[in-house]
């Protein structure tokens, strides 16, 4: 008998049940990982909710869905919503909008230093939000902030007020500071897209004598539709949970809930007030936002990955 004949016969679908094992060996890491503190906080936020439960509360008692019905009755909540709404429909436009313009500019100028102007924009992303609260916070101080300043240099002193202290103001300070944080990002993400553009469709728009504006209204944002879609949802995901960040160190809220987003209030009822039951509610509500901000991205992302 040859020495081949007396191996024993290998069993079938032995190398196709080694890979399966490694791979649940790699996933379960990040499995457990996503169970503890994803899905199990989630659960039990989702079960607190349900709880009038407070820091004095020896024995909670299960309320239902009052926390729910009581949130839509609370004036401060809907305060604290009508912010987040106002964030959420002026921020992601005009940072989608600049982030356009800017990617478009230096993807078209054949310049030089064209990666040195990317980093400069880039850089403001990568700074703590903590960090951009404290510069902006200087950058509208009263006396010292730059804004008041300027507008007394160029004699209109008259204009200058404590914009973070004003209730007029103290919210669209929050945006602007969201806006420059975030252009810079969403600027590279467009600029990565517009490189896939042909040269050879603007150059057949320079011979029939379109203008840069005709490239950018005509060809760049048409062929850049589902890349623009999903950057605008995630710009709205990032408005809504960023905005708390700033809220806390640009204005604690303030003045009189004129700059309270959804997360801050959460916040407050929560570790101030004690309150976690309504905070879980809120956390809740605001959970259920974001998961559908995702999912319109996760369509919007497939659906264009089926175009191509």
């Amino acid at each position: 008998m040859s020495e081949k004949s007396k191996r024993p016969a290998r069993k079938k679908g032995g190398l196709h049940r080694l890979p399966v094992g490694f791979i649940c060996v790699c996933v379960l890491p990040t499995l457990l990982l996503t169970i503890t503190f994803t899905i199990i906080p989630t659960v039990r936020a989702l079960w607190m909710s349900l709880w009038d439960s407070t820091a004095l509360s020896l024995n909670p008692s299960f309320v239902g869905l009052d926390n729910y019905i009581y949130m839509f009755r609370d004036e401060y909540f809907l305060q604290a919503l009508a912010n987040t709404g106002k964030l959420l429909l002026v921020v992601p436009i005009i940072t989608i909008l600049f982030a356009l313009i800017l990617a478009f500019i230096l993807s078209q100028t054949k310049l030089r230093e064209r990666g040195l102007y990317r980093t400069i924009f880039y850089f403001p992303n990568i700074i703590s939000m903590t960090v951009v609260g404290i510069i902006w916070s200087f950058v509208f101080h009263p006396t010292m902030g730059i804004v008041n300043t300027f507008l007394q240099f160029v004699g209109l002193g008259d204009l200058a007020r404590p914009w973070v202290g004003d209730s007029a103001t103290a919210l669209w300070c929050i945006a602007i500071t969201l806006i420059w944080q975030a252009t810079g990002y969403y600027m590279v993400m467009h600029m990565a897209s517009m490189d896939g553009i042909s040269n050879e469709i603007y150059e057949a728009a320079t011979i029939d004598g379109a203008s840069s504006f005709r490239k950018f209204i005509s060809i760049t944002i048409p062929l850049m539709r589902d890349i623009i879609g999903i950057t605008f949802v995630l710009a709205m995901s990032g408005t809504m949970n960023l905005s708390f960040v700033l809220s806390r160190v640009m204005t604690a809220g303030g003045p009189n809930g004129a700059s309270t987003v959804l997360l801050q209030y959460m916040y407050q009822q929560g570790f101030v007030n004690g309150n976690f039951g309504y905070a879980m509610a809120i956390t809740v509500f605001s959970l259920t936002i974001s998961v559908i901000l995702s999912l319109i991205s996760r369509c919007l992302s497939s659906r264009g990955e089926e175009k191509r």
